[in-house]
């Protein structure tokens, strides 16, 4: 009775109103009443780690996917394939952001999945050529086979990685990723050869050929429209699946690997099955995002998968954040996004041009920025534009308050 009565009085010094709190909720809602005015206000460890555990995440989330269903009947079709690249980007930089981000292995070798995934689409979905395989099979089989293909060969690849960490993984992931360039140049039936390449996996999803166009009622939706509705459908999912997947146990394995894996393992973390989940599921996300690459860009050639692309992909999640899926997306539309804004600079700024000639060009003054971001991300903001909104958004909360 007694520690019922201290509840009962402490909830009401806490709310202000004579409605007790029940703390026993195991989904952690209390009435409208007592949490109106105080959207962090939980009761349980469910509802502080909900996915979207406060008002204003759901309603920006909900508002955010309205403008990007929107987007592609209010902005030209150039644009309309920046904003795919930036969808995909953002998936592949979430399989990056798994490994690297929240297990703490560093990898350089993102490229060689990508393109294992393009290359298995392109062989399962695309039509045969004179020297090339093709299947050409439904993107329904193709796809789940390009997250398969590279999924496995990152287990296969991870027992190697697992002995080693930092500097040493780096540049095995490196070598991965020569080797693998090397592969493709040479593995001529399913790649092309060298400086020929080959075509990619035909967009039929379902029997629904997704390069056609289709009127429903006044709108009118193009094959880049649905080619990015696919995208940005691929993107939720999977996301979701991660960032779920992050916030359960395995999620707090992997956080435990990063921060200090011999603490990790003396509590019973095991190190080789955690460290092989992280790899097998980039290799899988890199591969879905390297097969929608491949059929964005319409043909591809084994001198792609290269080391600027994984440096891309590393800026996409330095820049935006690390081990935060909104911050992958975040830095994948700036990363996506930053050469275009330059090419329109080159308007007004004479001493930048697109092609050599000017003082720098847009790619090399594109590289000059990465680089620059990523040295100023790591050593003031580890957590990249994510981080500075955090920064600005608890700044406002606690206003008028400096602590």
């Amino acid at each position: 009775m007694t520690t019922t009565r201290t509840l009962s009085d402490a909830s009401h010094r806490l709310t202000g109103g004579s409605r007790t709190l029940d703390f026993h909720d195991s989904r952690g809602l209390v009435s409208r009443a007592i949490s109106r005015g105080r959207p962090g206000l939980y009761t349980s460890y469910a509802s502080d780690s909900a996915l979207l555990n406060t008002p204003a995440k759901r309603w920006w989330t909900l508002v955010l996917l309205v403008i990007a269903v929107a987007a592609p009947f209010l902005i030209a079709a150039d644009l309309t394939y920046l904003l795919t690249l930036a969808v995909i980007y953002a998936l592949g930089g979430i399989g990056l952001n798994l490994l690297t981000g929240y297990a703490g292995q560093v990898s350089l070798g993102h490229a060689f999945f990508l393109g294992l995934g393009a290359y298995t689409a392109a062989v399962l979905g695309g039509a045969p050529g004179n020297v090339t395989w093709g299947l050409q099979w439904d993107l329904a089989l193709v796809l789940p086979a390009a997250a398969i293909v590279p999924g496995v060969i990152g287990l296969i690849v991870a027992p190697l990685a697992t002995r080693v960490r930092g500097l040493y993984l780096a540049v095995l992931t490196l070598g991965l990723l020569i080797v693998g360039e090397q592969l493709f140049k040479i593995m001529t039936p399913i790649t092309g050869g060298q400086g020929v390449g080959r075509g990619v996996a035909e967009r039929t999803l379902f029997g629904v050929d997704l390069d056609a166009t289709y009127a429903i009622g006044p709108l009118v939706i193009r094959p880049e429209t649905s080619f990015f509705y696919l995208s940005l459908v691929l993107l939720v999912v999977l996301g979701i699946a991660a960032r779920n997947l992050m916030r359960g146990r395995y999620g707090r394995a992997f956080a435990a690997v990063r921060d200090r894996d011999i603490a990790a393992e003396v509590m019973g973390v095991n190190l080789l099955r955690t460290k092989t989940l992280a790899f097998a599921l980039s290799s899988a996300y890199a591969g879905v995002a390297g097969a929608l690459f491949s059929m964005l860009i319409g043909r591809i050639a084994p001198e792609q998968w290269n080391l600027f692309l994984s440096i891309d992909f590393l800026a996409v999640i330095v820049i935006g954040g690390i081990a935060t899926i909104s911050g992958t997306i975040i830095g994948a539309c700036f990363v996506v996004l930053i050469p275009r804004v330059l090419e329109e600079l080159t308007h007004i700024i004479p001493w930048i041009t697109v092609s050599s000639g000017g003082l720098v060009n847009v790619f090399q003054l594109q590289t000059i920025i990465f680089g620059v971001l990523i040295i100023l991300f790591i050593t003031l903001e580890p957590r990249g534009l994510y981080g500075l909104w955090v920064r600005v958004r608890n700044y406002f909360k606690a206003w008028p308050f400096s602590y």
